[in-house]
C-alpha cells in the first residue's frame, strides 16, 4: 500500500482571501514504511508575506522571490502523489490550499476521501489531550529538537513517525491481529495479546522418553528438581 505524508506551508488561513501555498513537503510510505523517496518544493506566492506567517515558518519575500511559481510545479506534485493515500496533520487545511492552487492552475483537484487526517485519529485516540503534532512527539518520544519553525519536509518526516505510532507502531503490518482487528478510522487495529490455547499441544515425548526420564529422575533420590514438582 503506498501512502503520501505530506505537509504545506502558506501565507496565512484562506485561500479565497488570497493567501497562497509557499513550501510542499511530502514523503512517500511502502507498506507504513518511508522509502526515502520524498517531493519537496518552495514556491513563490506572488504576493508579499504577512510577518504572522513568517514568524511561524521563517519564508520570506527575499527567499521566495526566485522560487517556481505553483503552475510550474503542480504537475510534478500530482504525479508524484497519484492515487496514493495521503496523510496529513489537520487535512482540511492543507486539502483546502492544494485544491484551490490546483484549481487556478486548470489541474485536477484532489478527492477529501483520499485523505487521511491524523489530527482525527489522535482526537479519537486520546480524547481530551493535546493533538498537535509537537505534542504527539512528546507522547510517542520522537526527537523533533529540530522543529524550531515549521517546515514541509521536515514536519512530514515527523508525521511519517507520528503516523505509523498512530496506527499501532513503526512495523504495523507485522503483528498477529486479534479476533475482528477492529479499526479506527480504517486505519487502526486492536493491538495483539497472547492467549491460552483452546486445547494444549499434545506432547511430543514418546513413551520410551517418558519412561527413561522417569527412572533417571528416581536415581536422583528426593533432593532432586524434578521430585520436588
Amino acid at each position: 500500500m503506498r501512502e503520501i505524508v505530506l505537509d504545506t506551508e502558506t501565507t496565512g488561513f484562506e485561500p479565497e482571501q488570497g493567501d497562497r501555498i509557499v513550501e510542499i513537503g511530502a514523503v512517500e510510505l511502502m507498506g507504513h514504511v518511508p522509502t526515502g523517496r520524498t517531493f519537496h518544493e518552495y514556491i513563490n506566492p506572488k504576493r508579499s508575506m504577512p510577518q504572522s506567517a513568517f514568524e511561524v515558518h521563517g519564508l520570506g519575500d527575499d527567499f521566495l522571490r526566485d522560487k517556481p511559481v505553483f503552475e510550474q510545479v503542480g504537475q510534478a506534485f500530482l504525479d508524484f502523489v497519484g492515487d496514493a493515500k495521503l496523510v496529513i496533520h489537520n487535512a482540511a487545511f492543507d486539502m483546502k490550499f492544494l485544491n484551490a492552487e490546483l484549481g487556478w492552475m486548470g489541474a485536477r483537484l484532489l478527492p477529501m476521501d483520499q485523505a487521511v487526517d491524523t489530527l482525527a485519529i489522535a482526537r479519537r485516540r486520546f480524547p481530551g489531550a493535546p493533538a498537535s503534532l509537537d505534542a504527539l512527539c512528546r507522547r510517542f518520544g520522537i526527537d523533533n529538537s529540530n522543529r524550531t519553525l515549521h517546515g514541509a519536509l521536515l514536519d512530514s518526516e515527523i508525521l511519517a513517525d507520528v503516523y505509523l505510532e498512530l496506527i499501532g507502531g513503526r512495523q504495523p503490518d507485522f503483528g498477529l491481529g486479534s479476533d475482528e482487528g477492529s479499526k479506527d478510522d480504517g486505519q487502526m487495529r486492536d493491538t495483539w495479546r497472547p492467549r491460552p490455547r483452546p486445547r494444549p499441544l499434545p506432547s511430543k515425548l514418546t513413551e520410551e522418553e517418558s519412561a527413561a526420564h522417569t527412572a533417571f529422575v528416581a536415581k536422583l533420590g528426593d533432593a532432586a528438581i524434578w521430585s520436588k514438582a
